[in-house]
């Protein structure tokens, strides 16, 4: 196998990102700074929405601009970006006529300084009609497959160039650790090795043609840092984090994300111990521009300079916030309603309360990623790239990624797959919800509204019926997630009656942050009434869940034969949930966090030795502390897989050395099938409580039936490193236990 490790090619890409500015950029950077005003720099920092220079502002249904408006924004405020849209999708037509239209005023210009664009394309191209979706973060952190994040990246990218956009709000680093939060699906899950892989892959994947490329947008790394983890599970509120968690869990990704040559990164909105990440000098220029070394532009998230007066009450008045944050690091601010912030900083920097040197180096950071993107020599949609957009092997790869994504959680019997013989009822809100197998940033922001979904888009009914022919479907459910027809529970025990089996759909419509803020984990009473009234009819109930967290469920589970985890999956979630459940694909996704048997045991995988402790008084305990409904890398398959036992090629590890670890993997079943490969360590003894397992490599393989393959991995020191008391990355001397599929083994590490 490749080495594990992201080093190399986090080392490389690092090179390459950077090998794209060339000296003549840096050159007429500063040769530009030297004839820029104060107004002119203090503009480039400045990033508002389309509202503000869209006709009727927030009221705009299609995405006109306004000739005013945007002379007031671009020709009187330089505003340097704009982003996102207001209300509803546009075509890619349109999006190239609206950069044109910008593109066209930033020339009238005295200096003639290209706007830059940018949208959240979190799982594709939103707020773009027809445009390709991919499964959620989270879904894809379940395929084990970083090819994938790979090619859904660049048809992200080549997407959103093929629009006239070239800066891309993605990959989200956050790491999944609270189940509650509203942007869970957003995450690469609660591991950090997972996110790491992935979010490089992302990464590389977008920017690694060349950003003068066609085919490239500069991506951005977020939301820096520890915004996934708040006390109370909402949304931009606070976290409480000790920085040696911080270190060890939330900010490796963001570590790695830099190797691998991201160009721009947003901010927490939240705060950290009572500090807004917005105005942390620590966090924003000590770590992250001195200690991991970016040197990429810093964007503030929405409204979040303000809200350092307004929300968090740090700063006295509206230009202290604003002095507070520029000071701290932030090089663009996302205002980004009106031009407050271009006012505030102006008279700031007239009172002396930032000096000229911060407000340049904010703004050279910006010309030199315009001039990387190729915006100075051409800043209208490229005509070579208009043709990437909507091709139909993009369709293929996100029916690839929806596949490998499904977990199958429970099988009760072999109760799966169904046969096509079969007759069954299909029930549930998400039976015939587009918007419940897609998830945020669909589109629209919030993703539920399915006007702007493309016309082919499929339901989980739909698909079933297509697999099975009308006849042997029966449904009790109608269009409208909160329709109560959907949760009529007398309806569906008489459709029950004529099948052989029912599959419930259940789950969460689609939601995006604040809005997506609950207060309890369990699936609603209306649709656990659903479930028991399923159970109640004899029929074996096949339990389909579309969601972008997990929902606790564990009163009902004991009565579902079988459980399928289907995340947000995008566009061909429907066609991927069908084609498992009738065998035409084999599961071989895997949990990527650690499945929640109820509220008050939210256990990660990589829990301290006395958390698997149930402690009653003194020698009365048992080992069943983490005890999960399903745990951290679970998923069964149509097949089975027999691990042999691990080979080392040394049993010590010595110093900068590697020690490779094999082991072989047999599929004794009868069906072709993929399984994940996973390597974990554990620290006997450490000078701080070690994990009892932490994930250090993965690869997932192909096997036919009675085919072996042998995987190797090759780790070093790095491989079995912690964050010690002094925060410092370390690897101890002393044993460790390698697990494979259930094999140990033991090495041990000397410097």
């Amino acid at each position: 196998m490749k080495r594990n490790s992201l080093l190399i090619l986090g080392l490389l890409l690092f090179h390459q990102s950077f090998s794209q500015i060339t000296s003549s950029d840096r050159q007429r950077a500063e040769a530009l700074l030297k004839q820029m005003t104060v107004d002119e720099k203090i503009g480039q920092m400045t990033q508002v929405t389309m509202a503000v220079v869209a006709t009727q502002g927030w009221g705009n249904q299609e995405g006109n601009l306004d000739p005013a408006a945007l002379k007031k924004a671009i020709e009187d405020y330089k505003v340097g970006s704009i982003l996102n849209d207001v209300s509803n999708a546009l075509t890619a037509e349109k999006w190239r006529t609206n950069i044109t239209q910008i593109q066209d005023e930033a020339k009238k210009t005295r200096l003639r300084i290209p706007v830059i664009y940018g949208l959240d394309g979190i799982h594709g191209q939103t707020y773009t009609l027809n445009s390709t979706l991919f499964p959620q973060n989270i879904a894809m952190a379940a395929t084990r497959n970083p090819e994938l994040v790979v090619q859904a990246a660049k048809t992200t990218a080549m997407e959103l160039r093929a629009s006239g956009v070239r800066w891309n709000f993605a990959p989200v680093l956050d790491c999944g650790r609270q189940p509650l939060w509203s942007r869970f699906a957003e995450t690469y899950g609660e591991d950090v090795y997972i996110g790491k892989t992935m979010g490089a892959a992302a990464i590389k994947a977008y920017d690694e043609d060349g950003l003068r490329k066609p085919t490239a947008v500069a991506s951005c790394m977020k939301h820096y840092l520890g915004y996934s983890a708040p006390r109370s599970g909402k949304d931009r509120t606070p976290a409480y984090l000790p920085e040696i968690e911080l270190r060890e869990y939330y900010l490796p990704q963001f570590r790695a994300a830099v190797k691998a040559g991201a160009s721009t990164i947003m901010i927490n909105s939240g705060d950290i111990n009572g500090e807004p990440v917005h105005a942390s000098k620590y966090l924003l220029t000590d770590v992250l521009r001195k200690e991991l070394g970016f040197e990429g532009l810093i964007v503030s998230d929405w409204e979040d300079v303000i809200r350092l007066y307004t929300r968090h009450d740090v700063a006295a008045s509206p230009r202290q916030a604003v002095v507070m944050a520029v000071n701290a690091g932030i090089d663009m601010s996302m205002v980004p309603s009106d031009f407050s912030f271009a006012d505030l900083l102006k008279e700031a920097v007239k009172k002396g309360e930032v000096s000229m040197s911060r407000i340049d180096d904010a703004v050279r950071r910006i010309l030199l990623l315009k001039m990387k993107l190729g915006l100075f020599d051409n800043p209208y949609p490229e005509a070579a790239a208009i043709a990437n957009f909507g091709k139909p092997a993009f369709q293929e790869i996100a029916l690839n990624a929806a596949h490998e994504a499904m977990t199958l959680l429970k099988n009760e019997n072999n109760v799966l797959p169904l046969s096509r013989n079969s007759k069954v009822l299909v029930a549930g809100p998400c039976a015939q919800s587009i918007s419940a197998l897609n998830g945020c940033w669909s589109y629209t922001w919030q993703g539920k509204d399915e006007r702007w979904y493309p016309s082919d888009s499929r339901t989980i009914l739909q698909t079933i019926t297509d697999k099975l022919g009308e006849g042997n479907v029966v449904t009790c459910t109608t269009k409208g997630f909160d329709n109560p027809e959907n949760f009529d529970t007398d309806k569906l025990k008489a459709a029950a009656a004529s099948a052989d089996a029912i599959i419930l759909c259940l789950g969460e419509d689609a939601y995006a942050e604040s809005p997506g803020n609950i207060s309890d984990l369990a699936l609603p009473e209306p649709q656990l009434a659903l479930a028991r009234a399923a159970a109640s009819t004899g029929k074996p109930v096949i339990l389909v869940l579309t969601e972008g967290r997990p929902r606790l469920i564990s009163s009902i589970e004991p009565q579902m034969k079988g459980i399928l985890m289907a995340y947000w999956c995008g566009k061909k979630s429907a066609e991927a949930i069908a084609d498992v459940l009738f065998g035409d694909y084999n599961p071989d996704g895997k949990l990527p966090f650690s499945y929640p048997r109820s509220a008050g045991e939210i256990v990660l995988y990589d829990r301290k030795h006395t958390e698997d402790i149930r402690e009653i008084f003194n020698e009365n305990m048992t080992m069943d502390g983490y005890r999960p409904l399903f745990p951290f890398g679970w998923g069964l398959s149509y097949t089975s897989f027999e691990y042999g036992d691990i080979q080392l090629s040394s049993k010590q590890l010595k110093g900068a050395g590697r020690l490779t670890v094999t082991i072989s993997l047999k599929n004794t079943g009868s069906r072709a099938g993929k399984q994940t490969v996973e390597l974990y360590s554990h620290d006997l003894v450490a000078s701080i409580t070690p994990s009892m397992q932490r994930l250090r490599a993965f690869r997932k393989i192909s096997l036919q039936p009675g085919e072996s393959k042998t995987v190797s991995f090759v780790i070093d020191r790095n491989d079995l490193s912690f964050v010690n008391a002094q925060l410092k990355t370390v690897t101890e001397p002393g044993e460790f236990e390698l697990m494979i599929g259930g094999k140990k083994a033991l090495i041990s590490y000397q410097p």
